[in-house]
């Protein structure tokens, strides 16, 4: 497919996002039935699983030979090795949704033969939308994003859950404990995709969580290629884009001055 087809496609799924983002609206108005995951902070609401069939349904309908993932499980494992997939969070910062109704987004990533085409992440409460196509430059609503700039680790503001910190028996724990300590501030907002979509957009300097999976991150690669955004695990090693993993973004020089750090101290 040539440039025009995945900017008719991006199209087509940001009406899609807005849909479905005015179904979560309402259902605040009402009760939420909410259940527990992996953990007790590890929420699924019935919006979680109504968002990601409307998705499945449009793509399905649209485009009956792509593959889908998504976070609460729905994946055409038959079009496992077809070329294209979308990678969808239906409600990435759950927990949010229920207790601040803040925060929270719809993330869409669409892939081709392994490469990152299409990025969205909507911040549904705020309505704004982060997005790109692949050569095409990010956007933050019709604003777009600059190239990330370079700034000192002793200057940067990150994005980190503080629960990492707390794990004294792993090793990555003192490694996150010594950055803390070195940069000028952290943060949490509680939804990786808009952490991610803050560095994209210069918001954030960095950002770091210990475990994610491909629908937290998918989107937000494609608007980290845009604007020369780095991406690794915590020591590195490049992401596997249908594995979870330990998931480091940054603005470039401060990447690199964080990772060669930690792997000399890991």
């Amino acid at each position: 497919m040539n440039e025009l087809d995945w900017l008719k496609i991006k199209q087509m799924a940001i009406i899609w996002v807005k849909e479905a983002s005015n179904q979560l609206k309402a259902s605040l108005l009402e009760t939420i039935h909410v259940e527990t995951k992996s953990s007790p902070d590890d929420l699924v609401t019935e919006m979680d699983r109504k968002i990601e069939q409307y998705f499945l349904k449009k793509i399905q309908t649209n485009f009956p030979t792509h593959a889908f993932l998504g976070e609460e499980g729905i994946s055409k494992d038959e079009h496992e090795n077809q070329d294209t997939i979308w990678i969808i969070d239906p409600i990435d910062g759950t927990t949010n949704f229920v207790h601040q109704q803040y925060n929270f987004a719809i993330s869409v990533a669409v892939y081709h033969k392994g490469e990152g085409k299409i990025g969205l992440i909507y911040d549904v409460m705020n309505d704004v939308l982060y997005h790109a196509v692949a050569g095409q430059g990010a956007y933050k609503n019709d604003e777009r994003l600059e190239l990330l700039t370079e700034v000192e680790i002793s200057k940067a503001i990150i994005g980190l859950n503080a629960r990492w910190l707390l794990n004294d028996d792993q090793p990555y724990q003192p490694l996150l404990v010594h950055l803390v300590d070195k940069v000028r501030g952290v943060r949490s907002y509680g939804s990786a995709a808009l952490e991610m979509a803050y560095v994209a957009s210069g918001r954030l300097d960095g950002y770091i969580s210990l475990k994610l999976s491909p629908w937290d991150f998918a989107a937000a690669l494609v608007l980290l290629n845009e604007v020369g955004g780095c991406y690794s695990t915590i020591y590195g090693e490049p992401l596997a884009m249908l594995q979870s993993s330990s998931v480091f973004v940054g603005r470039p020089q401060f990447h690199e001055a964080v990772i060669s750090e930690f792997v000399h101290r890991r």
